[in-house]
């Protein structure tokens, strides 16, 4: 990796620049570049992070640049698209940030860049399949934001019915970022204690675990109701990739990338378990799912299918 630890942030939208917010505070690089379309905007947040360094005491440097500073990049993350708005899906937003992402990664690429890209655009699973395919870049060096925020919520409101830390908890939340995603309760233990033996004891039946479930994947769509945008919850996951990625951790964490026979699905993204290091997602480490888990699975990767042989077919025509 490089000495300068630099991260060119894409598009400075509501996510986007509460991710160089939680870069920043958390001391996870020593160059931050903020690019958009917006330059005015991208140059005032770089403005306003700079005017808080003096009381935080770091060298971290922030400027507003362009996709030249992209190569001597070690992350690119794209947060660049058009939101999620009120009662929409995230695949409804496919093909305007299908554009959005062809456009900045052949930008990105065009100027030297061979570090790792992070996608947080919506649909996550489907734009990190586009930068792949767009990128030339070997599977381990797009990584999706995938589930690792759904995964979170989920711990959370475990961690909450048992009275324990959320990192005291190993649950995931698999497949699509999206409605068809979901929780492989077989796999879920609580301080190395398995649900199934435990859940009992806290008086918890399987409609209580349904309803966690129900919360966990209608989060995004309470707080866009309430507040119109959801923000804080995904930049502080994907500074959590970031810092996996900078200080080469080896951390597991659910992120979306290209299947290759986990599960048995091929050439499609999905979040699943991933080893994240400072070469990207060096391994994936798929759980033993139950039979009923498995059609889960097969039922979210068939909805992200659906919409795979439109984005193929345009992705061929835009690379002919």
């Amino acid at each position: 990796m490089h000495v300068s630890r630099r991260v060119v942030l894409i598009g400075t939208g509501s996510v986007g620049s509460s991710y160089a917010f939680a870069l920043v505070n958390q001391n996870l690089c020593n160059e931050l570049v903020l690019i958009d379309v917006n330059e005015k905007k991208s140059a005032a947040d770089a403005a306003d992070i700079q005017d808080g360094m003096p009381s935080f005491y770091t060298n971290i440097r922030v400027w507003k640049g362009d996709y030249k500073d992209c190569e001597k990049a070690d992350i690119v993350c794209i947060c660049a698209g058009i939101p999620q708005k009120p009662g929409q899906s995230r695949l409804e937003l496919i093909n305007t940030n299908i554009n959005i992402a062809k456009k900045i990664t052949e930008n990105v690429v065009a100027n030297g860049f061979n570090g790792i890209f992070l996608i947080a655009s919506n649909p996550v699973d489907i734009i990190s399949y586009a930068v792949w395919k767009y990128s030339g870049f070997s599977k381990g060096k797009v990584i999706g934001s995938g589930t690792t925020l759904d995964t979170a919520r989920l711990r959370y409101q475990l961690s909450k019915e048992f009275q324990v830390a959320p990192q005291n908890i190993s649950a995931n939340i698999l497949g699509e970022h999206g409605d068809s995603e979901f929780v492989p309760w077989s796999t879920v233990n609580v301080a190395g204690m398995k649900l199934d033996k435990i859940k009992s004891s806290f008086k918890l039946t399987d409609t209580d675990l349904e309803n966690i479930y129900l919360q966990t994947k209608n989060a995004a769509y309470k707080i866009i109701e309430a507040k119109g945008a959801t923000y804080y919850g995904i930049a502080m996951a994907l500074a959590r990739i970031t810092k996996a990625i900078m200080f080469d951790e080896h951390v597991v964490l659910t992120t979306s990338t290209l299947l290759e026979g986990e599960y048995g699905h091929h050439d499609v993204f999905a979040g699943i378990p991933c080893v994240i290091g400072n070469e990207g997602i060096l391994d994936t480490m798929p759980e033993d799912l139950t039979t009923s888990e498995l059609k889960q699975f097969a039922y979210s990767i068939s909805i992200l299918e659906d919409n795979n042989p439109l984005i193929k077919r345009k992705i061929v025509e835009d690379n002919a």
